[in-house]
Formats: C-alpha cells, sequence, structure tokens
C-alpha cells in the first residue's frame, strides 16, 4: 500500500536534492491524499457522518447485484468513478459487488493498473455502516446463482448521448431485466460514462470512504512530515 501513497515522493527524492524541491513533493503527496482519497472533503461541508435516507425500495433489492468493470486510470478518477457506479446501483435498486480499484497513480499509467480489492484501500464494513439505506457493497460470495447474469453493454461511439445513457439505465431497472440476480456492465470504464447526478449525491458516496488503517498511517505520516519542514 505504500506505492500508493510514496510514489511521487520517492520520485522527487531521486532527482531533486534540494529543500525547496522536497517541500514541494510533500506538498503534492499531501494534498494528492487530503483531497482524492480520504472521506472528508471541504467542498461539501454540511454532510454529515450520519447515515443516509433510505430508499423505500432498497431492502427488497439487496438479492440483486450490479456488477462493473475494474476501475482504473488516476486516483481522482477512480474515486470519481467509484461513486458512479454506486449512483447507478443505487438506480437500478441493486447492491454494487465490490469492484477492483488499480494501483495506478496517474492518468493512463499503463503499467500500474493491477487490479488491488475495494477493501484493501477501504474499509467495506464502515461504508456500508455510513451508507446504510442508502447505497450498499456486496461481496461476490453473496451471489447465489453465477448463471443468472445479464450483460449490459455501455453504449459508445458519437451518436451515443446522455439521453440515451440515461433511457439505457432505466430500462434496465424495469421487466425483463430486473429479473436477473445479476446485471455485469461490460465495455467502457466507468470514468467514460455518462454522469446524469449532482454533486451532492456523490458527496454522500465521498463521505462513507474510510482509508483502511495502514494508507491513513501512512498518510498520517506524510501530514507529519510537512509540519516538520513548515518553515521551508
Amino acid at each position: 500500500m505504500e506505492l500508493l501513497c510514496f510514489k511521487s515522493l520517492k520520485f522527487f527524492e531521486l532527482h531533486m536534492n534540494s529543500l525547496p524541491y522536497k517541500c514541494d513533493a510533500f506538498l503534492v503527496v499531501a494534498l494528492m491524499i487530503r483531497t482524492l482519497w480520504l472521506p472528508t472533503f471541504s467542498n461539501f461541508r454540511g454532510i454529515s457522518n450520519t447515515r443516509m435516507s433510505l430508499n423505500p425500495n432498497f431492502d427488497n433489492e439487496k438479492s440483486k447485484f450490479l456488477e462493473v468493470p475494474q476501475i482504473v486510470w488516476g486516483l481522482n478518477n477512480q474515486k470519481i468513478a467509484f461513486a458512479r457506479v454506486c449512483l447507478t446501483a443505487r438506480m437500478l435498486n441493486r447492491t454494487l459487488l465490490m469492484p477492483s480499484l488499480s494501483a495506478s497513480l496517474f492518468y493512463k499509467e499503463v503499467d500500474q493498473l493491477r487490479p488491488i480489492s475495494f477493501d484493501k484501500v477501504f474499509q467495506f464494513e464502515e461504508f456500508n455502516a455510513r451508507c446504510e439505506g442508502y447505497v450498499r457493497l456486496g461481496r461476490y460470495s453473496e451471489v447465489s446463482d453465477t448463471r443468472d447474469v445479464f450483460e449490459l453493454q455501455k453504449g459508445s461511439g458519437r451518436r451515443w448521448m446522455i439521453e440515451k445513457d440515461l433511457e439505457q439505465l432505466r430500462e434496465f431497472g424495469r421487466a425483463p431485466y430486473d429479473e436477473y440476480q445479476v446485471i455485469r456492465v461490460v465495455g467502457k470504464n466507468p470514468f467514460l460514462w455518462h454522469d446524469h447526478w449532482p454533486a451532492k449525491d456523490y458527496a454522500k458516496i465521498f463521505e462513507c470512504l474510510v482509508l483502511v488503517e495502514e494508507i491513513s498511517r501512512e498518510a498520517d505520516k506524510v501530514v507529519s512530515k510537512i509540519r516538520e519542514i513548515g518553515m521551508c
């Protein structure tokens, strides 16, 4: 997990030995961690850590799941993509099967796209506790019939518009598609999907994200280091 927190820092340490460059490196890493990964965001003031309002149909749909492609590209893109698939699952009244993230730190860092399980980065149970009744993550072991799957091909091309994308999602929330236990999305990376939700809905998802202890400790080390050189 140290790769996620210190990859940029090591690059700067190897190539730039002056104190100003080191200060800049620590600042970049800290801002990246605090802004992109930690669950509390200054832009979303007023969103509390209490549990979200219940979706009246949510309890009846827990046996149905949404499966999505691996979430890739840079850290910020992964955060946005994760929120997007959560909101897609909520729209379809389905539990989101725990997706895979990637080790990439920057956009199109293709040599680092090896999958990383969501629960190796964020606390799985804590996410469900904070987002209870709003959106839910499930494990693949919860799927009782692995053959009861329908593949949803995400649209692509210049003629595929946001209106068509939204109508496709609505269609897959109705019969006969809603009878399948698993809807598996194939095609585009989630970050490239159309956006149908306001910022406040993304904020609710971000509020439920809590780093695992190992990564959280590494983030604290970076912040402490910045404080030590705060006079530079």
